[in-house]
């Protein structure tokens, strides 16, 4: 993380992302596993450890407090990599109604149990599949939270805002990786000191 990956940052603007998504049919475990990654910038290792119970839905809330991981041949969850990953993100009405719906479809389906029960490579599969099938630049699982952060930028969102929904351990994580996409404001404050001379 740091300076030597804000050079070589890769994600995809709203309307890549739109396209994206425009080639998978709605409702469906793929259309919602990439949903829940775009919105919400959640790491791969969360998206994979998500249960029903981990969505409050009456506040519109994710709670983040797991992680998954493939550790030889056997699927592991565990706690998240530091204290700062273990998070609740506010998550738009939108995409609760898209969990609901799902959690609907599969009638009965235990709370407590994985979302989507796949690996980490099943997921880089998918994702080269729609890309090729959308034709959007190919960019890798974890790029999508740089997507979710771009996007949150390109709106005006404050680094400390980013910075809870990331699980960064401090501003200066935020700051280094994604510092660069932020407008030069430095402008704004010339000419704030032009006006109260």
């Amino acid at each position: 993380m740091g300076k030597s990956d804000a050079n070589k940052l890769e994600f995809w603007t709203k309307a890549e992302y739109d396209r994206f998504i425009a080639g998978i049919e709605p409702g469906s475990e793929d259309y919602l596993i990439f949903e829940i990654l775009f919105w919400t910038g959640i790491r791969e290792g969360e998206l994979l450890a998500l249960s029903l119970s981990d969505f409050e839905m009456s506040g519109n809330l994710l709670h983040i407090n797991k992680t998954y991981n493939r550790i030889r041949k056997r699927d592991v969850i565990d706690t998240p990599k530091t204290e700062n990953s273990v998070r609740t993100i506010d998550i738009p009405n939108f995409l609760k109604e898209e969990v609901q719906e799902y959690a609907k479809k599969h009638y009965g389906f235990p709370e407590d149990q994985r979302l989507f029960p796949i690996v980490a490579r099943t997921l880089q599969k998918r994702l080269k599949k729609y890309e090729a099938l959308t034709g959007v630049k190919p960019i890798r699982v974890h790029d999508i939270r740089h997507s979710h952060v771009a996007y949150l930028i390109y709106q005006g969102v404050e680094p400390l805002i980013i910075k809870e929904r990331l699980g960064h351990k401090d501003i200066q994580m935020t700051l280094n990786t994604y510092g660069h996409l932020y407008p030069s404001q430095q402008k704004k404050v010339a000419e704030m000191l032009d006006n109260k001379r």
